[in-house]
């Protein structure tokens, strides 16, 4: 019999490793992706930052083209 309360306890000593093993694997994952959004929410910033620049860019351009234009009025 006592080989049955040695079996008992390292059933418990098993399940427990496994259960700290799989606590430890939800939390490098948690940590995975938490890198993976911080990536990409910097990417997307970068990428608006940019697409705001070329936009204002463009703005300025257009609005210099058509204040260099000599306003044609009709006599």
């Amino acid at each position: 019999m006592a080989t049955r309360g040695g079996e008992a306890r390292a059933d418990e000593v098993k399940a427990r490793a496994e259960a700290s093993f799989k606590k430890e694997e939800r939390a490098k994952e948690g940590a995975r992706a938490m890198m993976e959004y911080q990536a990409n929410s910097k990417a997307a910033r970068e990428k608006m930052a940019q697409l705001k620049a070329l936009r204002l860019a463009k703005e300025a351009a257009d609005k210099a083209a058509e204040s260099s234009k000599a306003p044609s009025r009709k006599r």
